[in-house]
């Protein structure tokens, strides 16, 4: 450190070298280090040492929204390396309580009514959002080298509970305009870049439009591979005859209710490249207003999986009644991964077993999750009721590539729980349950430590040190944020 501040031998030291010490430093550790000296100063900031940028905005460990305190920070890194980034990944959390982890389940912002600041509060925090997210797009505007753009905005729960409309929204900003112009510099960015290979946005306040695709250079549409608009809108923030255009796309993420049968066909045409993950989420609250009427049938997944052998499909089912699910759980859809999700429904032991059944072969993930948080007056449901065997039993059984089950919400049996880990043994990786989910039969744990004797014969069956789940906050993070970044790792591995 001496040497490079300039002490003995630090003339010695070309640039280069220097710059190359310092590309095995974090993020945070090059921001730290620049204050060291000049030298360092100078060098940190290097174009090579800042193609890839991943920043969280907010929404941290406490469950602070985006302060304005950090705004000029942010000004300053996109000031300094905004026009040649290739790679920028950034969540904006405005809300104070809606992001980051749960703490006791109370993840959500106190009502207008027990709180007399909220609305100072809120209108404060979204002048911060929309003024960091046109911090970030003006400084992107002119890059022709980015290749990676991910953004994902924790609006999306205040859009279902109205805090996010019209009203509301008017009184931060009039006229829309920050909107448009946000709308207008997300389009400029498409148009001027040269090798965009990762586009991604989900619930970004109106940034994306069904017309944002279209203004995509021929270049960039032709690098495309990973595709992902998400913000609830009516209609599809991804027109059909725009995927025509993206002959090279390598997965892709929608809303369920906006990937239909057009697309599947076009997706299964010769000329495109075949499509290897396929990420859906399927909001229940949203169905009155985005019907299904209009997604694959059977015979459009068959074509699709033979065009693209080795399709797989992750789902996340929120707040989803067992019938609508039922409607688009084809059996030919190659579903790797399914993420049940709910406050007010629940998965059908009838769902679980057709899942079961007909993708035996395919299922490596299984997440059956319900908060009953402020719902003292019902117990967990057990899927188990009237049955000779538990359905989750059932899909241990059948599924064989099962690696990965987290049940919260659901009664689970200790004698179940420990013949799920018997079938699947150390060949599942993660077994997530919740204490609170666990239920004892009184005759098989009469003599002993109920906890302790599951505890032994769980770890046994897995041949691993295995506990119920104490902090379910672990998994209890916001839906749609735990969607994104699972379709994340997910269409990353391909």
């Amino acid at each position: 450190a001496m040497a490079l501040c300039g002490g003995v031998g630090a003339s010695a030291l070309p640039s280069e070298l220097i710059v190359h010490i310092f590309s095995f430093l974090s993020a945070r550790d090059k921001l730290r280090a620049s204050a060291v000296c000049s030298r360092w100063r100078e060098c940190l900031f290097y174009p090579t040492l800042w193609t890839e940028l991943k920043l969280r905005l907010g929404g941290g460990s406490g469950g602070g929204g985006a302060g304005s305190e950090e705004s000029p920070k942010l000004e300053f890194l996109m000031r300094k390396f905004g026009s040649f980034v290739r790679e920028l990944q950034l969540e904006f959390a405005p809300i104070e309580g809606y992001l980051g982890p749960l703490h006791g389940g109370e993840g959500r912002m106190e009502s207008s009514e027990d709180d007399p600041q909220f609305a100072g509060r809120w209108r404060d925090a979204l002048h911060t959002y929309l003024d960091q997210v046109l911090c970030v797009l003006r400084s992107l505007r002119h890059n022709r080298n980015l290749q990676k753009l991910s953004l994902y905005g924790d609006t999306c729960i205040l859009q279902e509970d109205g805090i996010l409309d019209s009203t509301h929204l008017s009184q931060v900003d009039q006229g829309s305009k920050k909107i448009k112009e946000i709308q207008q510099l997300f389009e400029e960015i498409l148009a001027n870049s040269r090798q965009l290979k990762w586009l991604s946005s989900a619930f970004m306040l109106g940034m994306v439009t069904p017309n944002s695709l279209s203004t995509m250079s021929n270049s960039s549409a032709n690098s495309l591979e990973h595709l992902s608009l998400l913000d609830n809108q009516l209609p599809s923030l991804v027109p059909a005859a725009e995927l025509e255009r993206l002959l090279h796309l390598r997965s892709l993420a929608l809303d369920f209710c906006d990937f239909t049968s057009e697309m599947c066909r076009l997706l299964a045409g010769r000329d495109h490249t075949p499509l290897h993950r396929l990420s859906l989420l399927l909001n229940g609250t949203c169905l009155s207003d985005k019907p299904l009427d209009a997604t694959p049938g059977d015979d459009d997944w068959k074509a699709l999986v033979r065009h693209s052998a080795n399709l797989r499909v992750y789902v996340m089912a929120l707040d989803v009644r067992s019938q609508d699910l039922l409607r688009v759980l084809k059996p030919s859809l190659p579903l790797e991964r399914i993420h049940f999700d709910s406050y007010s429904t629940c998965a059908s032991e009838g769902t679980v077993e057709l899942i079961s059944l007909q993708y035996h072969k395919t299922l490596t993930h299984f997440i059956l999750m319900r908060d009953l948080v402020e719902r003292d007056d019902v117990g967990f449901p057990d899927l188990s009721d009237n049955r000779n065997e538990d359905p989750l039993v059932l899909l241990a059984w059948r599924c064989t590539r099962l690696s990965f089950l987290v049940i919260h919400g659901y009664t689970v049996w200790a004698h179940n729980l420990i013949a799920i880990s018997r079938l699947r043994g150390s060949n599942l990786k993660l077994l997530a349950v919740s204490e609170e989910s666990i239920d004892f039969d009184q005759e098989l744990f009469l003599e002993e430590d109920p906890v302790n004797n599951l505890i032994k014969e769980v770890s046994l069956g897995l041949n691993r040190s295995w506990h119920p789940m104490m902090d379910t906050s672990v998994v209890l993070s916001e839906p749609t944020q735990h969607f994104y970044r699972e379709m994340h790792r997910f269409s990353e591995g391909v």
